[in-house]
């Protein structure tokens, strides 16, 4: 899978509540090597604002909402995540920005790779002439 993707998480109905689960590369396309969360981001924040050489993600709202936008070069794309029982799929050399979280949003997200700061393109410039090689 090479184009981000939303993809739909199985979702139990329960009265008492409802559960929402993914396991490795059932309902993602990877298998699953790190997972964090982003909470308690300030009013007009953004997160992100990078790239990715090798690393692949899903992004899923716990709580709240916010947009997720990807630019591949061509023309951005905005993406406003705000249920629990879907994400966001972002394949390895999209550039992201993460704006507009409404209170108590808290974003999971989850990699195939650890961490690894030679993996990460901050500078936009840079990611530009990269994606046009």
């Amino acid at each position: 899978m090479n184009s981000p993707n939303i993809l739909y998480l199985p979702k139990i109905v329960d009265y008492r509540g409802n559960l929402s689960f993914f396991e490795n590369s059932c309902q993602i396309p990877f298998d699953i090597k790190r997972v964090y969360w982003i909470h308690d981001v300030p009013s007009g924040e953004t997160r992100g604002g990078h790239a990715f050489r090798s690393q692949n993600e899903f992004i899923v709202a716990l709580s709240g909402s916010f947009d997720v936008v990807l630019d591949n070069g061509s023309e951005p794309i905005n993406y406003t995540l705000s249920r629990s029982n879907y994400g966001l799929y972002i394949p390895k050399m999209n550039w992201r920005e993460l704006s507009n979280f409404s209170t108590n949003a808290v974003v999971m997200v989850v990699s195939d790779c650890e961490f690894l700061e030679e993996d990460y393109i901050r500078d936009y410039g840079l990611y530009r002439d990269l994606i046009k090689k």
